[in-house]
C-alpha cells in the first residue's frame, strides 16, 4: 500500500491511504460537532463516537485537542471557501459582488440561519485562550479576505473605481461586514442582518466608481 504525506499543523507525517482516511474522518467528525456545538462543549469521546475510532487511534493522528482543533480551522477554512466559489474568485465587477452577496444569503437560508461563520464561531471561543489557533484563524482570514482585495484592485486597476480608491481598506471593510451579519443573522434567524451588511458594503463600494 503505498504511504502519502499528510501536514498536521505543527508537524509531518508519512500515512498509508487507509491512515489519510481516517485522519480525515476524524478531522470532518469534529468539524460537524464544533459547528454544531462550539468547541468547547464538543468532547474527545464524542468524536471518537462521531467518526467510529478508538482513543488510540485519535491520539495517534492527533497528540492533543488542541491540535485537532487546528485541523478543524484548517477544514473549516476550506469548505468556507469553497462554498463561495466560483463567485468568490472573481469578484471584478460590480455585478460580480451582487452574485456572492446572494450565494452567502442563500448559503445562510439553506442551513436556517443556523451556526453563522464555521471560522468566527471557533474564533470567539478560542482566540483569545489559544495563541497558535488564533494565528491559524488569522491565516484563514487572510485567506478569505485575499481574493476580496484582488477582486477590487482588478476593479481599480480596469477603471471601474477611482485610481484612489483604498481597495485593501474595503476589503477589509466588506470581511468585517461579513462576519457582522452573520452573526446577527445566526442570533435573530433571518438573513436581514447579513442582507443589509453587504448591501450597505456593495453601496459603499459603488461610491468609489470612476
Amino acid at each position: 500500500m503505498s504511504a502519502t504525506t499528510t501536514s498536521t499543523p505543527g508537524s509531518t507525517r508519512r500515512l498509508t491511504a487507509k491512515g489519510e482516511a481516517t485522519r480525515a474522518r476524524i478531522v470532518d467528525a469534529a468539524s460537524s460537532l464544533v459547528f454544531a456545538h462550539g468547541v468547547t462543549r464538543t468532547g474527545v469521546e464524542d468524536i471518537q463516537r462521531e467518526a467510529g475510532v478508538s482513543a488510540s487511534q485519535l491520539y495517534h493522528y492527533f497528540g492533543d485537542k488542541q491540535t485537532l482543533m487546528r485541523a478543524v480551522i484548517a477544514h473549516q477554512t476550506e469548505a468556507v471557501l469553497a462554498a463561495q466559489r466560483p463567485e468568490l474568485d472573481s469578484l471584478d465587477t460590480f455585478e460580480a459582488l451582487l452574485r456572492w452577496r446572494d450565494r452567502l444569503v442563500t448559503l445562510q437560508r439553506s442551513r436556517h440561519c443556523v451556526g453563522g461563520c464555521p471560522i468566527g464561531s471557533i474564533a470567539a471561543e478560542v482566540a483569545d485562550e489559544d495563541p497558535q489557533a488564533r494565528a491559524d484563524l488569522v491565516a484563514g482570514f487572510e485567506q478569505w479576505e485575499a481574493p476580496l482585495r484582488s477582486g477590487l484592485a482588478t476593479m481599480r486597476d480596469r477603471g471601474l473605481l477611482r485610481p484612489d480608491t483604498d481597495t485593501d481598506r474595503l476589503a477589509l471593510a466588506l470581511l468585517a461586514a461579513l462576519q457582522g451579519g452573520l452573526l446577527l443573522t445566526q442570533t435573530r434567524r433571518t438573513t436581514v442582518p447579513l442582507e443589509a451588511a453587504l448591501d450597505s458594503m456593495i453601496e459603499l463600494i459603488r461610491a468609489y466608481a470612476a
